[in-house]
């Protein structure tokens, strides 16, 4: 596959999708995946590949016993790809048009109760400035329903403590603005007062430019922004401290955090806008997860749903 197709659809998504560096990295991946394939096959320009041998590629995939999620992934790339190789008409009729991979299994979300997140916020020390910060991290993480890559690109501008918002850049460069509950606030004003004493002595000199507004909000000891990886092991160190060696993930917040909305009665349409979802449909499979609240509301307002529904009936 020519590198100079492959740079030019990468460029064209970048550009026209606004794709996160980590997408355009699936993207590469996978199609130079599908380039040793084909050369394996004799074809070494992309418009001469047909369905089938699209098709016999699919095959090898499920013959690697390759997750049905990383099969799917690599369809789409390639379904992409060459929808962008037809629409500048490099090729004819679009050899990906009609491909079907595995159906995709959703697998439904791990989510903490709500004693095992209070525990989970009570884990970190916050009388030092390493678990003040941790306790920020956590209560913005479960209180806001923040992903760790939008946590940890925070600037010191992007929040608000007077309107109790912060200003997150979510998937696809949309922003949005995150409620920060009062909890939640409080731990990060608590961190921000002694953010300065992270830093390691050597580092002191610069406590003064931590305030900045294009500053990282949550930093490490060289003063530096915090890394999702960082932010990751936090939670995992944590969350065995807490639940007897279970393991952890910042993701396992936010499933929480839309679980228990849901649970206490949040309409699914404001734990959308509140997760920063682009579809609804993404938001809807935390609704497994409160049978009981679906049952009230049922049997609340249907008029066939509770013990009401046969007064006045024959």
């Amino acid at each position: 596959m020519s590198g100079s197709a492959i740079a030019r659809f990468l460029a064209h998504i970048e550009g026209e999708r606004r794709c996160s560096p980590h997408t355009l990295r699936s993207y590469s991946t996978d199609l130079s995946d599908l380039e040793r394939f084909l050369a394996e096959r004799g074809i070494e320009d992309p418009a001469a590949s047909t369905r089938s041998d699209l098709r016999a590629y699919l095959a090898a995939l499920h013959r690697r016993g390759l997750a049905r999620a990383t099969v799917a992934r690599r369809l789409a790339a390639l379904r992409a790809f060459y929808r962008f190789l037809e629409s500048e008409e490099e090729i004819g009729a679009d050899p990906a048009a009609h491909l079907y991979g595995p159906k995709s299994r959703r697998d439904l979300p791990g989510f903490l109760t709500e004693p095992d997140a209070a525990r989970l916020m009570e884990a970190p020390d916050a009388s030092t400035p390493g678990g003040s910060r941790d306790r920020a991290i956590l209560e913005l993480l479960y209180g806001s329903g923040l992903r760790v890559s939008e946590l940890v690109g925070l600037s010191n501008g992007d929040v608000d403590p007077g309107k109790g918002s912060v200003r997150v850049t979510g998937k696809g460069a949309r922003q949005r603005l995150a409620p920060v509950g009062r909890v939640a606030a409080e731990a990060i004003g608590a961190y921000l007062a002694i953010r300065s004493l992270l830093l390691y002595p050597a580092r002191a000199a610069m406590a003064s430019e931590l305030g900045r507004a294009e500053g990282p909000l949550f930093i490490n000891r060289m003063g530096g922004r915090l890394t999702a990886r960082s932010v990751r092991r936090l939670v995992d160190t944590y969350s065995k401290r807490t639940f007897l060696g279970a393991r952890g993930h910042p993701h396992r917040l936010r499933h929480s955090f839309a679980t228990h909305l849901l649970a206490r009665g949040a309409e699914l349409h404001a734990v959308r806008e509140l997760l920063g979802h682009a579809s609804l449909s993404t938001t809807q499979i935390y609704t497994h997860v409160t049978p009981d609240r679906l049952r009230e509301t049922l049997e609340r307002a249907h008029p066939r749903g509770g013990d009401s529904a046969t007064e006045g009936n024959p």
